[in-house]
């Protein structure tokens, strides 16, 4: 992005930062591989997308929608699947976070089989986390179905959703479950939520009683699958795309800031060169890594290899753009910018989901056994 005199944008008649096609820019697709005709298709939903910012009803009637026609993993366009990630990320990291859940759970259900039109039509979450002293354990029922009693940790939105698609141990390790949160027995607690980022999604504990489940594969099933891997990617596509929003917000204070006779300084430039090198590294790889899966290479147990190395590369690419970005705008826009201070609070906290140096441990004892291409 530039100003108008490097024949990118152009301020329209309120005022506001759009593209040569009219577009905010705050609206902008973000590009993997698509050419752009495809990607201005995308134009009226991140426009419905923007309108819905920070209302959850709104953004999960949204996530319904694009869930009935959105690409699945692996079956032909994980590209465009990420590409709707990272856009909807990139006007705003909250509706990313409200979008990537559903998807994902309607894609372990059409794995698994499990699938069908009802299912399609409510909201869904994804909780597979573990965490101290809480447990969810599952015992068939001789019908079956099975009975989830016990607790789950960071279930975002759950007071919100319909379903979720849940881990819960069995007497001989984890399986998944699709269960009705909305059934009998079944109780969210409401967190309180200090954090400034990702606001509109708290993440508490869910609580169950003798609550019925529907079994989603077999044992071991959710974690042994490519799906698995494949989900874990698409996550990094919307930091990726929430790093590109971050990055538009740079280019366009230096454009706004040279309109107004301050030119960006070598610093400024040298920094918005490497926040571009990045980019264009990351959308890169993520295009390639797309292909494989489409392909069929990323199927095996190598797929999560892949995973790591592509989370931990976004991950570190999205904490380098926001440090760069942040050291040349300083706190104002921290400070009075609303929509910026809200995406750096948002996307800090979204990255934290990445497990950093353990998940770099992991990839190097895989590395050690010989998983890697070098």
């Amino acid at each position: 992005m530039g100003s108008d005199r490097h024949g990118s944008d152009r301020h329209g008649a309120d005022g506001a930062l759009t593209d040569r096609s009219g577009v905010p820019a705050g609206q902008q697709p973000v590009r993997i591989s698509s050419s752009p005709d495809r990607l201005d298709a995308m134009a009226p939903l991140l426009g419905s997308v923007g309108e819905a910012v920070g209302d959850v009803p709104a953004l999960l009637a949204l996530a319904r929608d694009i869930g009935r026609t959105a690409p699945l993993p692996g079956e032909g366009s994980t590209a465009r699947l990420w590409e709707l990630l990272a856009s909807v990320t990139a006007v705003d990291v909250a509706a990313g976070r409200v979008l990537e859940p559903h998807l994902d759970a309607v894609a372990i259900l059409s794995q698994a089989g499990a699938l069908d039109p009802e299912m399609a039509e409510t909201a869904w979450g994804v909780f597979a986390a573990e965490g101290p002293g809480l447990r969810l354990e599952a015992a068939a029922d001789g019908a079956g179905t099975y009975v989830l009693n016990g607790s789950k940790p960071w279930c975002s939105l759950a007071a919100h959703l319909d379903g979720a698609v849940l881990t819960a141990h069995l007497a001989d390790g984890r399986a998944a479950f699709a269960v009705d949160l909305h059934a009998p027995g079944v109780s969210c607690e409401t967190p309180q939520w200090t954090s400034r980022g990702l606001r509109e999604i708290p993440s508490g504990t869910v609580h169950f009683d003798g609550v019925s489940a529907v079994p989603v594969g077999g044992p071991d099933w959710y974690f042994t699958r490519p799906g698995f891997a494949w989900g874990g990617m698409g996550v990094a596509a919307c930091w990726f795309g929430g790093a590109v929003a971050v990055a538009r917000d740079f280019s366009s204070a230096l454009a706004a800031a040279a309109d107004n006779g301050r030119e960006p300084d070598q610093i400024a430039l040298a920094h918005l060169g490497e926040t571009d090198r990045i980019l264009t590294s990351l959308s890169g790889y993520l295009a390639r890594t797309a292909g494989r899966i489409d392909a069929g290479e990323l199927s095996g147990s190598g797929a999560w290899s892949e995973a790591l190395r592509v989370r931990g590369t976004v991950a570190a690419a999205v904490e380098r753009v926001q440090s760069l970005v942040a050291q040349n705008l300083g706190p104002g826009p921290l400070a009075f910018n609303e929509a910026y201070g809200k995406r750096m609070a948002d996307l800090s906290l979204y990255i934290r989901q990445h497990h950093a140096m353990r998940d770099d441990a992991q990839l190097g004892a895989r590395t050690l056994k010989g998983d890697r291409s070098w």
